[in-house]
C-alpha cells in the first residue's frame, strides 16, 4: 500500500508540473521589459499585456525618449506565439516572439520597416495597460489637416489630422520628413479658440490658439525638455 501511495503521489505531482507548464504556455499577462541594441546604445522597453472580454490589449513605453502608453494594436495570443503592433498603419513597429515553457520570458524579434532587431523581454510584475481615454468632441472649426514645420535644429513637416469619431475627438500626426511615419494623438483638448494634443508616442505635446479667421493654430510643441514654436495652417477642404 505504501508503494502504491508513493507512486500515485508522484504522478500528481508531475501532473501538477505539467498543468503549470500548460498555463504559463497558455498566459502572456503582464509587464514586461527588455531592451533593443541601438547605434546609440541600448534602449530599455516596458511592454504591458492584459486579456479583456474583447481580446488582447497592450501598451509600450520607452522611457528614454520619454514615450509612454503607445497603444499595441492588434495584440494576438495562441499556443505560445506573440505578436503585436504599434496602432497605426500597415508597416507600424511590431513583435513577434515565442513565451518560455516557464512563462518567465518572451525571445522573438521587434521589426521595423526592413529591419528585425532581437528583443528578449522578461515578465517582471503585473500589467499596468495605458488604455487611451477618449477626448470630448471638438468644434467644426478644428477639424480637418493641418500643417507645419517643427524645428530643433532640422525641419520636420507635419501634419495633423483632427476628426470626431463614435467616441470622440481622434487626431493622427504624419512626420512627412520620417517616411510619413503616423503617430497616435493620445489626448485631444479643446477650450474655446485653444488647442491642446498629448503625444505619448513620442513624449511630446502641443499648445496652440487658433486666430480669428479660423486658418492657423499659433502654439508650441515640446518634446523631452525642449520647446519650438509650430504654427499650423488649415489644409484646403478636398472635395
Amino acid at each position: 500500500m505504501r508503494s502504491n501511495w508513493t507512486g500515485h503521489a508522484v504522478a500528481v505531482c508531475l501532473w501538477i508540473a505539467c498543468a503549470g507548464a500548460v498555463s504559463a504556455q497558455n498566459d502572456a499577462r503582464g509587464h514586461w521589459t527588455g531592451s533593443i541594441d541601438t547605434p546609440a546604445g541600448a534602449m530599455a522597453m516596458e511592454v504591458d499585456l492584459d486579456k479583456t472580454a474583447s481580446g488582447w490589449i497592450g501598451s509600450l513605453s520607452i522611457p528614454a525618449q520619454g514615450a509612454s502608453g503607445i497603444p499595441l494594436d492588434p495584440v494576438t495570443f495562441a499556443d505560445g506565439k506573440l505578436s503585436f503592433s504599434m496602432k497605426g498603419p500597415a508597416g507600424a513597429p511590431g513583435f513577434s516572439g515565442t513565451l518560455s515553457a516557464d512563462g518567465k520570458t518572451l525571445d522573438g524579434n521587434l521589426s521595423m520597416g526592413p529591419q528585425a532587431l532581437p528583443l528578449k523581454l522578461t515578465r517582471t510584475g503585473e500589467a499596468k495597460v495605458e488604455v487611451p481615454k477618449p477626448s470630448p468632441p471638438v468644434s467644426a472649426e478644428f477639424l480637418g489637416t493641418w500643417g507645419g514645420t517643427v524645428n530643433f535644429g532640422a525641419p520636420l513637416r507635419l501634419t495633423v489630422t483632427i476628426s470626431n469619431g463614435k467616441a470622440g475627438a481622434e487626431a493622427v500626426m504624419v512626420s512627412l520628413d520620417q517616411g510619413n511615419a503616423n503617430i497616435p494623438v493620445s489626448a485631444i483638448t479643446q477650450k474655446g479658440t485653444k488647442l491642446s494634443l498629448d503625444v505619448k508616442a513620442v513624449g511630446g505635446g502641443y499648445e496652440g490658439e487658433m486666430n480669428k479667421e479660423g486658418t492657423q493654430i499659433d502654439g508650441t510643441w515640446s518634446q523631452l525638455g525642449m520647446s519650438t514654436p509650430l504654427l499650423l495652417k488649415k489644409a484646403a477642404a478636398t472635395k
